[in-house]
């Protein structure tokens, strides 16, 4: 959809009553010519962005229409992207034992289908928390990411936060404990739970494209990362390198692969070529995209990043399913520096963008969500085009002390467009999310209580 001309933000002071009745036709008139789209999805992306509550997405529209150089335009002309799509939904975020949630729970909801308990991946709430002999086999869930594989899709994993982190990990890991990234992080676990990094790469072989952040956990301890020329203590104690027993793996079956650490060697990539892409741009998470190294050796974006893996995955005539995280919107928030969220929503809204302009409508259901919201509000009676952000570094005041922001409880918003994206209307717990992606793809049945959907 093509944007109008920018109307100054003088006419709107001026109330000018035309105006305002000659834009509510023009979207009434954009609802009543939306169309329902009941193909089969051949492809899906869920774009979740990590702690985007609803006043975080409205500040970043308000901070997008002051970036522009008119800045006398309505708030409407600087709308994101996935704001656009034609379908929106409301989610419930709370879990199986906390009314405000976590990362981990929540990425299990949108991607496995059940609402589990505070702190665990990909697994059923008969686990404790931290209790390794409480996580059995059948206590495993699984992933959509999961079932598209089994379906004999491609499938993709790119976040800006450590790859073995709570949101990502939800794709393919199953543990009491999101903590245990790394067997570093494990040292006085007792059982025989498996890190997540090892899960990652020892069980999940399959997985198309991997990019985000994290090489610490791929390490062998005392090794010299050649990025940071150090190593780092979370480095694993086994002494494995999954990095170069990927490589090997991929090697062994003859599978054309490359594996990369900066935005140069993204940007070489011939996808044509690549059965097999991984991606680690730095030791933990990524940088907010405020503070990002553009240049050749420096991190790409998250545009970037997702544009080069459909290019990879929708080479599968099967289609793919890609999981895309704007993670450090929520780091933003937690350390109360709200324009690094703000700018990381504006950068994840560019990701989206992106994946639009690489898929097609007709077969391809694009989800943005987030998986929680913060304490982040819009507050007082200030003027239109009142200036929201100077330093990146400012902290904003909080009441009470404490070590840093919480997640807020209330519902996010769900944003959705191409195949049985018309199925997110209302008001909905977070888990249906996943339901949703399951049928929209004709994927066979996975849990008990979900009749599926039979392809026609």
């Amino acid at each position: 959809m093509k944007r109008g001309k920018l109307t100054p933000i003088s006419q709107i002071l001026k109330g000018s009553r035309d105006d305002w009745i000659k834009w509510a036709q023009e979207d009434l008139s954009k609802s009543l010519r939306s169309e329902i789209n009941i193909n089969k999805a051949k492809n899906v992306i869920l774009f979740l962005g990590d702690g985007m509550g609803i006043s975080t997405i409205t500040a970043a529209r308000l901070y997008r229409s002051q970036l522009q150089k008119e800045k006398n335009i309505r708030e409407g002309d600087a709308a994101l992207e996935f704001e656009k799509f034609p379908f929106v939904g409301l989610s419930k975020t709370y879990n199986a034992n906390r009314q405000t949630s976590g990362s981990a729970s929540t990425a299990t909801a949108l991607l496995s289908g059940v609402k589990i308990n505070q702190g665990t991946i990909g697994v059923d709430n008969t686990v404790v928390r931290h209790d390794c002999s409480s996580q059995t086999k059948e206590s495993q869930l699984t992933s959509i990411l999961d079932w598209s594989m089994t379906e004999g899709k491609s499938t993709g994993i790119i976040s800006t936060a450590r790859l073995s982190h709570a949101s990502p990990a939800a794709t393919y890991g199953h543990t009491a404990s999101r903590a245990w990234e790394g067997d570093a992080d494990m040292t006085n676990v007792t059982g025989n739970c498996k890190d997540l990094s090892l899960q990652l790469f020892e069980d999940n072989k399959n997985i198309t494209v991997i990019m985000g952040g994290g090489r610490r956990t791929l390490l062998p301890k005392d090794f010299i990362d050649p990025q940071t020329n150090s190593a780092h203590s979370k480095q694993r104690i086994d002494g494995r390198n999954l990095i170069e027993e990927w490589k090997k793996d991929k090697q062994e079956r003859s599978k054309s692969h490359s594996y990369i650490t900066n935005k140069k060697q993204l940007m070489e990539v011939d996808a044509s070529k690549t059965d097999y892409l991984l991606g680690v741009f730095s030791a933990s998470h990524m940088d907010y995209e405020i503070d990002r190294d553009d240049s050749d050796i420096g991190q790409p974006s998250l545009a970037e990043m997702t544009q080069k893996a459909i290019q990879i995955l929708k080479k599968n005539d099967n289609g793919f399913f890609l999981f895309v995280e704007a993670a450090r919107i929520d780091h933003g928030h937690h350390a109360t520096k709200a324009k690094k969220a703000i700018h990381d929503v504006l950068s994840f809204d560019d990701a989206v963008k992106a994946g639009m302009d690489e898929t097609d409508a007709d077969d391809t259901l694009i989800v943005v969500t987030g998986d929680h919201s913060h304490v982040f509000n819009i507050a007082g009676y200030p003027a239109i085009g009142n200036d929201i952000f100077e330093d990146k570094e400012y902290q904003q005041p909080a009441a009470v002390p404490v070590v840093d922001e919480t997640h807020g409880g209330e519902d996010v918003a769900i944003f959705a467009t191409g195949p049985m994206s018309h199925l997110f209307r209302g008001v909905h717990e977070q888990n249906y999310v996943a339901h949703v992606m399951a049928y929209a793809s004709c994927l066979p049945q996975r849990h008990q209580a979900y009749p599926g959907r039979q392809e026609e």
